[in-house]
C-alpha cells in the first residue's frame, strides 16, 4: 500500500509529466501543511469521528512521502530510511522488549542520552517549531530534569498572582512581555496538575466556539445588534442547556 502511495508522488513529481504545482514545492513550502495536517489530526480526534480520523491520517502520510521524495530527488534519503530510522530507534528505546534487557531506564531517560552534547545546555533541541503552549511546557519539564522546578502545585500558583500583579503596574510598553510571563506560568501550573495545557486550550476553543453558535442559533439575525447584555443573557441561556 505504501509503496502506491510513493508511486503516485513520484508521478506527481516527475519533471516532465507531473503535476506544475507539486512540482515546485521545497521542504520549507511543504513544512506549514505538515503542521496544519497534525493538528487536522487531532481535532477529529477530538470530535470523535473515525471516518475522518482515517482520512486525517492518510493526509499526514501524505505529508511524510512528499517531504521524502524531495529528500530522494536531492539524494539524501528515501522513504525506506525513514521508516528504518523510526524503526531503529523504536526498538532502541524499548531495549526491554526487543533485547534481552530485564529492565529499562525509561524512554525520556533514553532519549536524553540520545541527544547529550558536551556543549549544549537542557533546554538544546527543543524544536521552536512548536505551539507556544507546547513548547513552553517542553521547555520546563527539560528544566525540571535538572532540578530547576516548583516541588509542587503551589508554586506556580503563586507566580500567576504575582504575575498578573506585574501586568497591571508595567507601562504600555512592557505589557506585551509581562502577558507572556503570566501565560509561562499558566503552562506551569497546568503541567503540576498534569494538565496538557495544548489540549485544554484546544477544548476551551471548542467550547467557546459551540456557545457561540448557540447564541448566535437563537438570536438568528438581530445577534449583532443586541446589546451586551442581552447577549450576556444569552451566554448564560446556552452555558446551562448545552455545556
Amino acid at each position: 500500500m505504501l509503496e502506491r502511495l510513493t508511486a503516485i508522488m513520484a508521478r506527481l513529481r516527475d519533471p516532465d509529466h507531473g503535476c506544475e504545482w507539486d512540482r515546485a514545492q521545497t521542504f520549507t513550502t511543504i513544512a506549514p501543511y505538515t503542521i496544519e495536517e497534525a493538528y487536522e489530526v487531532a481535532d477529529a480526534i477530538d470530535r470523535g469521528t473515525f471516518a475522518n480520523i482515517r482520512d486525517e491520517l492518510g493526509d499526514l502520510l501524505l505529508q511524510v512521502v512528499f517531504h521524502s521524495r524531495i529528500a530522494e530527488e536531492a539524494g539524501l534519503f528515501a522513504i525506506s530510511d525513514v521508516i528504518d530510522a523510526i524503526s531503529d530507534k523504536m526498538e532502541r528505546r524499548h531495549p526491554h522488549i526487543f533485547d534481552d534487557a530485564q529492565s529499562s531506564p525509561g524512554w525520556e531517560t533514553i532519549k536524553a542520552g540520545e541527544r547529550i552534547d558536551t556543549h549544549a545546555g537542557a533546554l538544546a533541541g527543543v524544536t521552536i517549531g512548536l505551539p507556544a503552549l507546547s513548547r513552553a511546557e517542553k521547555l520546563q519539564r527539560r528544566a525540571a530534569r535538572v532540578g530547576f522546578d516548583w516541588p509542587d502545585a503551589n508554586g506556580p500558583r503563586a507566580k500567576i498572582d504575582e504575575e498578573l500583579a506585574e501586568i497591571e503596574a508595567a507601562p504600555s510598553g512592557e505589557i506585551e512581555e509581562e502577558v507572556g510571563d503570566l501565560l509561562f506560568s499558566v503552562v506551569n501550573w497546568a503541567r503540576h496538575l498534569g494538565v496538557d495545557p495544548e489540549t485544554a486550550l484546544r477544548r476551551a476553543n471548542a467550547k467557546f466556539e459551540r456557545r457561540f453558535a448557540g447564541m448566535e442559533a437563537i438570536a438568528g439575525t438581530e445577534f449583532p445588534s443586541l446589546s451586551l447584555e442581552q447577549k450576556e443573557e444569552l451566554w448564560s441561556q446556552v452555558k446551562t442547556s448545552a455545556g
